[in-house]
C-alpha cells in the first residue's frame, strides 16, 4: 500500500496518476476535501481507499491504520501564500509533517516529503539546498515559514539524512483547477487569451527587469512525479533537494509558449504589481539541481515550451482536462 497525502491536490493526484500508469492501484489517498472541487481530481484515478486527514491522523497516532505500507508521499499542506491563519498553517503544515515523518521513520517506512521553494524568501541568500544553508533563509510569507520550520526541525533532530524532502519550485500542470487564485499563470493566461486575445502580466518596478521579464523556474508536474517515483525506488538517496528544472525563464517566455500552444499571435498587456505583493514578490527563482542530479535521479524532460504545449493541447482544451 502506498499512501499519498494531499492526494486530491495537484501534485498528489498527479502522483496517483503516475502510480496508476505503473499498474499500481493499492493506494490510500488522504486529503481534506471540505467544500472544495478537489474531488474531481480523483474521478479518473484508481485507488483502494480515501481517508479524510483528521481520521488518518487519528489512526497513525493510535497506531490503528492497519495497512502494510510500502511508502508514503507526503504532499498534504495548505499551499496558499496568502493564508493569514498562521496557527492553522503551523498545525496543518508543520506539525502534521513532523508527526507523519516520525511515524514513518519509527517504522522504517520510506517517505518523500514536500518542502517548498517558498522557504528561500526573496532569494538574496540564493537557492542552495545544501544542508548547512538551511538556517540562513527567511521566508516572505507564513506558508513558506511553516515549511521552513519542518526543514529546521529535521536538521536539528538530525533526521533529514533518513528521508527525502523536496523544495518544489513553480509547478504547473493538470489538476490545479481547484486552486482559484493560486492556479498557475498558464491556466489564467489561457482564459485571458481565449476571451480577450491578450495575456496580462505584471509590469516591473525594478530597472534590472523589463516588464514581464521577472523569472521563475517553471517545472511541469509530470516531471515532478517522475522524480518522486525514482526517489521512492532508491531508498539509499536521502536529504533535502531542490526540484525544478535548473533554468529560470521569464513570464514573457511562458506567455509566448502559451500563444504557440493555441496557435495565436502573441499579445501581452502589462499591469501594475498589486500593492499587497510589493516587497513580497520574487523577481527571480532558479533551482540549483546539482545535488539531486548527482544522485542519478532523472532530470526534468519537458522544456517550458514542451510542458505548456502538452498541458494546453492534451488537457486545458479538452472536454476532460484531468489526469
Amino acid at each position: 500500500m502506498y499512501i499519498v497525502t494531499g492526494g486530491a491536490g495537484m501534485i498528489g493526484s498527479a502522483l496517483v496518476w503516475k502510480l496508476n500508469e505503473l499498474g499500481i492501484s493499492d493506494i490510500l489517498v488522504v486529503d481534506h476535501l471540505a467544500s472544495s472541487e478537489k474531488w474531481k481530481n480523483l474521478v479518473n484515478r484508481r485507488f483502494a481507499e480515501y481517508l479524510p486527514r483528521e481520521i488518518f491522523l487519528e489512526k497513525i497516532t493510535d497506531n490503528t491504520l492497519g495497512y502494510s505500507i510500502d511508502g508514503i508521499f507526503h504532499m498534504g499542506a495548505c499551499s496558499s501564500t496568502t493564508e493569514r491563519n498562521v496557527d492553522y498553517l503551523f498545525s496543518n503544515n508543520t506539525e502534521y509533517s513532523k508527526t507523519l515523518i516520525r511515524y514513518a521513520l519509527d517504522r522504517g517506512i520510506r517517505i518523500i516529503n514536500a518542502s517548498s521553494a517558498a522557504t528561500y524568501g526573496n532569494g538574496e541568500q540564493g537557492f542552495h539546498d545544501r544542508p548547512e544553508d538551511v538556517a540562513n533563509y527567511k521566508p516572505l510569507n507564513a506558508y513558506g515559514y511553516s515549511k521552513h520550520l519542518v526543514d529546521l526541525w529535521a536538521a536539528r533532530e538530525k533526521v533529514q539524512s533518513s528521508f527525502v524532502s523536496l523544495k518544489f519550485f513553480n509547478v504547473y500542470g493538470p489538476n490545479e483547477y481547484h486552486k482559484g487564485d493560486m492556479q498557475s499563470v498558464v491556466v489564467k493566461a489561457l482564459h485571458q487569451a481565449l476571451e480577450t486575445g491578450k495575456v496580462r502580466l505584471f509590469s516591473s518596478d525594478r530597472p534590472e527587469y523589463p516588464n514581464g521579464g521577472q523569472m521563475r523556474d517553471f517545472i511541469y508536474v509530470k516531471d515532478c512525479v517522475d522524480a518522486m517515483w525514482w526517489l521512492m525506488e532508491h531508498p539509499s538517496v536521502n536529504g533535502l533537494f531542490n526540484l525544478g528544472t535548473g533554468t529560470a525563464r521569464t513570464w514573457n517566455d511562458l506567455a509566448c509558449a502559451l500563444f504557440a500552444g493555441i496557435g495565436r499571435e502573441e499579445s501581452i498587456e502589462y499591469i501594475p504589481l498589486p500593492e499587497h505583493l510589493r516587497g513580497k514578490y520574487q523577481y527571480f527563482t532558479e533551482a540549483p539541481m546539482d545535488r539531486l542530479k548527482q544522485t542519478g535521479c532523472p532530470m526534468p524532460r519537458h522544456t517550458l515550451e514542451a510542458g505548456v504545449a502538452d498541458y494546453v493541447t492534451n488537457y486545458l482544451t479538452q472536454d476532460d482536462p484531468y489526469l
